[in-house]
């Protein structure tokens, strides 16, 4: 028995450039969170020769072509894998978040998987096989923050080179400030679930087609990034909630996707019961909205429960992805 996880992730600023549609042209960079949420993916020799798999719903096939889950399948075509496993997923937080959670049960998969064959990948060849089966294999309109933010863990900047080379680099934040942001940051669930492949579509097929406005509002979303990235390094904290509002008006243009009026009723809430600002997490549409509040949380707390939304913490995990139980 195996049982490997990896975090999920928060995208602190020049999300969506990590897209090769973009990227291959003009260069992306963004940085990355992760947090103390987890996808676990158990894999267990199996007596008899079927694979068996489990997780929103259970599969028993006899060979690896009648597998429905296109991750699953093609992770086991990757690694070889092919009879007498059992493999099962257990998530902390829903599917469809804007957490990259799908990305993140792709690593945590292909961790365990190759563990099972006795084989140990770098973090960057876990995560680049991860982004082979998500966005070559099963041919997803998504970037590669995900895949490499759940196999690295930390809080890191990505620079995404016009050729698909991925530079990871720690952000130099001080310990005192990173705590603070920390616990000024908070997230409220919308009730929303919704595939960042559908939402992120119509971004990438404009930038594919190089819409002007769609490469310049990105352009401005990257150097949001890089402006971020400064401030967090000059421990400049209280000004990223001004520039996550910048970063959110700027996003929700990219596409009608991004928002709709429960979610923007929700955001001014917020913006008047003490947030600086926020955005919901991942491409949008649904999910997560994360606030900066620095101070009390108390009023906006209450102000968002009257909408319905309960608030989950953030905490920063710097572990990634890992095999915890191996027997």
């Amino acid at each position: 028995m195996i049982v490997s996880r990896a975090p999920v992730r928060l995208s602190m600023g020049g999300g969506g450039t990590d897209l090769p549609s973009y990227y291959r042209r003009h260069g992306g960079f963004l940085m990355a969170a992760a947090i103390d949420r987890y996808v676990h993916v158990a894999a267990n020799r199996r007596f008899n020769r079927e694979i068996r798999l489990a997780y929103s719903k259970t599969e028993i096939v006899s060979s690896v072509d009648e597998i429905e889950h296109p991750i699953f399948r093609e992770g086991l075509r990757l690694t070889g894998v092919t009879e007498q496993i059992e493999l099962a997923s257990v998530a902390d937080i829903p599917a469809n978040c804007g957490l990259g959670t799908s990305s993140t049960f792709t690593v945590a998969m292909l961790n365990a998987l190759y563990s099972y064959r006795r084989e140990y990948l770098s973090l960057r060849d876990l995560a680049e096989a991860a982004c082979g089966i998500e966005i070559g294999r099963a041919g997803r309109p998504i970037g590669k923050q995900d895949q490499y933010a759940a196999a690295y863990g930390g809080f890191n900047a990505y620079t995404f080179a016009t050729d698909g080379t991925v530079t990871v680099e720690k952000v130099a934040i001080k310990d005192e400030h990173l705590r603070d942001l920390q616990n000024n940051m908070v997230m409220f669930w919308l009730g929303i679930e919704r595939s960042a492949a559908e939402v992120l579509s119509v971004q990438d097929k404009a930038s594919r087609e190089g819409d002007e406005a769609t490469i310049a509002r990105l352009g401005r979303i990257k150097d949001i990034g890089l402006h971020t990235r400064r401030l967090f390094e000059e421990g400049r904290i209280d000004e990223f909630g001004e520039v996550m509002h910048e970063h959110w008006e700027t996003k929700r243009r990219l596409s009608s996707a991004v928002s709709n009026p429960a979610i923007d009723e929700a955001y001014e809430t917020a913006r008047r019961n003490g947030a600086l600002g926020g955005k919901v997490v991942g491409a949008g549409g649904g999910g997560f909205l994360l606030v900066y509040c620095p101070g009390s949380k108390q009023g906006l707390v209450a102000a968002m429960e009257k909408l319905g939304l309960q608030p989950t913490w953030v905490r920063f995990e710097f572990e990634g992805a890992k095999v915890v139980y191996q027997h």
